[in-house]
């Protein structure tokens, strides 16, 4: 009788509002049912969580841990900060950082304003757009380490193609490679070339976007080519170009193979010798891992702040 009694109470006090009871387990059903609905989700998802916690977010934590450590013969031992002081006083430090900031300047004037010409001039033409969509791309198919040694070669001072370009039109040839004047700037020009097809694309899809009526309006207006790319074009486009400014920072900062294949990692008078070179000669020619975490965690510091800046941009623009 008095298990009857207790839910007739309840309800008049709250007329409105069910019995506990059965709600709970009604909330608890709908929630099985949404899990039992969306395992396969969660299991994609757990899935892709795993492999970002093993390959990209453990070696982090396990970079930050080594940089104040010491390991010699199998032996760890808690150093404090002599990792960071044996680093900062490397003879070579800044001038990694100074070839590091001077590659990723060249990147962006010429890696960065060549592929967004080239879309431009791309989506201008009315006739063989496709044939030249795929030349433009071919170079991104060629294998990186196949690209480098091509490079390689048409920079021969000697028997290279570019020293014979210039000489055929009367001009002086150069060392390229060989110079500590042009050592970096060649290793650029190379690595320009060999992505330069995924970005001129990225761009053109870009531009494809932007509606015709716009560019109408400024032919009724009377403008140029150039005033149209500057009004039209570049505001239309801001966001991808924002997105890829940010990539081509952080991909030319942790440039290696071209370096390391081109240039044999130093270059000429240590012209071409960059913070991730210089990870790689700690790391396997110094035999000194900790040294080598301690740049990377400066070069990740870095680069987290690069990504931050274009955040707060991006926000801000919005």
């Amino acid at each position: 009788m008095a298990a009857t009694t207790v839910p007739e109470k309840t309800s008049r006090r709250h007329p409105g509002r069910r019995p506990a009871g059965p709600r709970s387990t009604a909330a608890g059903s709908g929630m099985s049912r949404r899990l039992r609905g969306n395992i396969q989700a969660y299991g994609f998802l757990v899935g892709a969580l795993l492999c970002f916690g093993f390959f990209s977010w453990y070696p982090m934590v396990r970079e930050f841990v080594m940089s104040f450590q010491r390991t010699r013969r199998g032996v760890t031992t808690w150093v404090g900060l002599r990792n960071f002081k044996t680093v900062y006083h490397d003879p070579y430090f800044w001038t990694a950082w100074r070839n590091t900031a001077l590659f990723t300047l060249y990147a962006l004037v010429i890696g960065f304003a060549v592929p967004f010409l080239v879309a431009i001039l791309l989506n201008e033409l009315r006739h063989a757009r496709a044939y030249l969509r795929v030349l433009v791309y071919l170079p991104v198919m060629l294998p990186p380490v196949a690209g480098a040694l091509l490079f390689k070669y048409f920079y021969d001072p000697e028997y290279g193609l570019f020293n014979h370009i210039l000489k055929a039109v009367h001009l002086p040839t150069s060392q390229w490679l060989d110079s500590p004047h042009t050592a970096l700037i060649s290793v650029v020009i190379a690595a320009t070339w060999m992505s330069m097809g995924s970005a001129t694309l990225i761009y053109l899809a870009a531009l494809q976007n932007i509606p015709g009526e716009l560019y109408e309006a400024a032919d009724l207006d009377g403008a140029g080519l150039l005033r149209k790319i500057w009004h039209v074009t570049v505001p239309q486009t801001r966001l991808v170009l924002s997105l890829m400014l940010l990539l081509q920072v952080v991909a030319t900062m942790q440039e290696f193979t071209n370096v390391f294949l081109m240039a044999g990692g130093n270059g000429p008078q240590n012209s071409t010798t960059t913070v991730v070179y210089m990870i790689y000669q700690y790391g396997y020619h110094y035999d000194n891992f900790n040294g080598a975490a301690v740049l990377g965690l400066f070069l990740m510091l870095v680069l987290i702040c690069f990504s931050g800046l274009y955040t707060r941009l991006s926000r801000n623009s919005d």
